[in-house]
């Protein structure tokens, strides 16, 4: 009976020395080891680890990303006009002694007000050098890349790194957000004028150049078409030549009956000749002769 209170006493006592020297780091977390309250290693990695009883103590971090919301802040333009900005951003530890030095013993509520002093430093500076449109309209990611280069020190200062900033929303005040609008309402309308009277130019070049093909078409097609009427002319002149060559006479009577139809074709035509003109020698005697 004794040896076995001896035995379970001595579990006992084994049990709350390691419940008191044995302390466990999960993937998650860093940790601070401490005697007589003086850092003494902050280099565990997950894993079990001892600790000597009343003389070392143990503080934890996480090393999981953290966010940072901050109430919407104003910021000036280059135009002394201020824009309401709401924005976050997520950072997590990394260096867990560094950050317990800078921030009051690993205050995480101490760490964001630094980091949001931060972040609003970097915007304001960003927001200073552009006008309201700039700001509104303009290419945020430009914005906020900048804004985390001017960031990029904060892990050897504070021990913390960066992971992203963003900006969720840009508000304009109530009296400036009408003047603003009516800005960019004037400059989308001579923005959209210049491309009217761009396209109007181009259009009137493009009909220009038709018009000018146009008529160098249809001059071709005239040159061509009477070159080939005159061809054609000429070789019916040759074959009527050849044809009537044979009988000048019927020849001759042939010319004439095609002129007096041309000739009075309109039916109210009036012409004024001698009697015994050549025109009519064929109505004064059939063989032509006068």
């Amino acid at each position: 009976m004794n040896n076995k209170l001896i035995i379970s006493v001595i579990l006992i006592l084994v049990g709350l020395f390691a419940s008191f020297s044995l302390f466990q780091i999960q993937q998650w977390e860093r940790a601070i080891i401490f005697e007589f309250g003086e850092i003494k290693r902050s280099d565990y990695v997950p894993g079990l680890h001892f600790k000597l009883p009343w003389v070392n103590t143990v503080k934890k971090f996480e090393t999981r990303l953290l966010n940072l919301e901050q109430q919407p802040q104003r910021f000036l333009t280059s135009e002394k006009k201020d824009v309401i900005v709401d924005y976050y951003a997520k950072w997590r530890i990394s260096d867990v002694e560094q950050f317990y030095r800078a921030t009051n013993g690993g205050d995480i509520s101490y760490a964001n007000t630094l980091l949001a002093q931060r972040i609003n430093s970097a915007i304001r500076d960003e927001f200073g050098r552009r006008t309201v449109q700039e700001v509104v309209a303009g290419d945020r990611t430009e914005v906020l890349s900048l804004v985390r280069n001017n960031t990029a020190r904060l892990p050897t200062e504070m021990g913390i790194a960066m992971v992203d900033v963003r900006i969720k929303k840009i508000n304009l005040p109530d009296e400036v957000s009408s003047s603003v609008y009516s800005r960019m309402r004037a400059e989308r309308t001579r923005v959209a004028k210049d491309f009217r009277a761009r396209g109007s130019e181009a259009a009137e070049r493009i009909q220009a150049n038709a018009d000018r093909e146009r008529e160098v078409i249809l001059a071709n097609a005239y040159r061509d078409s009477e070159m080939i009427r005159g061809e054609g002319d000429a070789g019916a002149t040759e074959i009527y030549a050849a044809s009537f060559g044979k009988n000048e006479e019927f020849y001759g009577l042939y010319r004439s009956l095609n002129a007096y139809q041309q000739s009075f074709k309109n039916g109210n035509d009036i012409m004024l000749l001698q009697p015994d003109s050549d025109f009519f020698k064929y109505f004064k005697d059939p063989d032509g002769k006068r």
